[in-house]
């Protein structure tokens, strides 16, 4: 590392546990965070305790200063983050920015987005990759510009994407791929070299937020389509119908079909047959249970055939 990458700093703002790794990885790569940025603290659980971000808790262990604004247009806010004077903004897992963030660094502000721009601009690109059976994908850097994921790409990497791997897989495969990416991002432009290609517009692909109706098992899918829907909203939020959130499934050889939706057990397994097909369902969860193996909900069922109601 040059004496002229020591000197310039940068600050990161991110939210999940996503973005603990590339801050860890700036940290350890001996580039300067003079302060970190992410979300206000929020009650959570019974006891409705303050829980802090995984990034805030990363921040707090290498002793980084923290900023948690409720409004990143709050004019104290913007005054304080224009006072560590960093020369660069990376911006991991966080939100949308207002021009007078993005614009504020000499050196811009880039983002680490989880897929190959321009395919999957989004909020959920590591769930819609798996959710449509994509055989590649991988992680980009970009400036940020005035719309959502368009900005010009700095530098990319690939990742195949495994047929058994759920979206946690990916997420976790992601991590130290995207870590590596902000790394060498940070040092191409603190070092001058680094070069930008405009994003085909025309190529762009979406992964819009996830929802309760995107989550909703479609049973208009084909079973292979149908556990890929479940493997892509695995483990978090989880497809759903009825009293169940499905958190793995695998194709099967059984050809039964039924109209209404139902699980049945056969020979110790869990399936789950329809209009369009049978799957294998290997790990479920109950509403208001515990997550559980799908032999285990099967060994437990008190008939054979239970049907899903909506």
């Amino acid at each position: 590392m040059s004496s002229e990458n020591l000197v310039k700093s940068i600050i990161y703002m991110g939210t999940p546990e996503f973005a603990v790794a590339p801050l860890k990885a700036l940290i350890q790569a001996n580039i300067s965070v003079v302060a970190v940025v992410t979300v206000a603290d929020k009650p959570a659980g019974r006891g409705r305790k303050l829980n802090e971000s995984a990034v805030k808790k990363a921040a707090n262990d290498f002793g980084i200063p923290v900023l948690q604004p409720t409004s990143l247009k709050d004019s104290v806010f913007l005054e304080e983050l224009a006072s560590f004077k960093a020369d660069l903004f990376v911006v991991v897992a966080f939100r949308m920015l207002p021009e007078q963030v993005w614009k504020m660094p000499p050196l811009g502000t880039f983002n680490l987005h989880g897929s190959l721009l321009p395919a999957y601009r989004g909020a959920a690109p590591i769930n819609w990759a798996v959710v449509n059976g994509e055989s590649k994908t991988g992680v980009t850097t970009f400036f940020l510009d005035e719309q959502i994921d368009t900005g010009s790409i700095i530098q990319q990497l690939e990742l195949e994407i495994h047929n058994e791997w759920t979206a946690g897989d990916l997420h976790d495969a992601m991590m130290p791929l995207g870590a590596s990416l902000v790394v060498n991002t940070v040092r191409s432009i603190f070092t001058g070299q680094c070069t930008v290609s405009t994003q085909k517009g025309e190529l762009a692909t979406h992964a819009p937020k996830l929802n309760k109706d995107n989550c909703l098992l479609d049973f208009t899918k084909s079973p292979s389509e149908l556990v890929q829907q479940i493997k892509g909203l695995s483990p978090f939020p989880g497809a759903y119908f009825g009293a169940y959130k499905f958190i793995n499934a695998s194709i099967t050889t059984h050809e039964t079909r039924c109209t209404d939706p139902l699980l049945y057990r056969l020979k110790g397994g869990l399936f789950l047959k329809y209009s369009q097909g049978t799957i294998e369902i290997t790990a479920i969860k109950p509403n208001g249970k515990r997550l559980m193996t799908g032999k285990d909900f099967a060994n437990g069922m008190k008939m054979d055939e239970l049907t899903l109601n909506y």
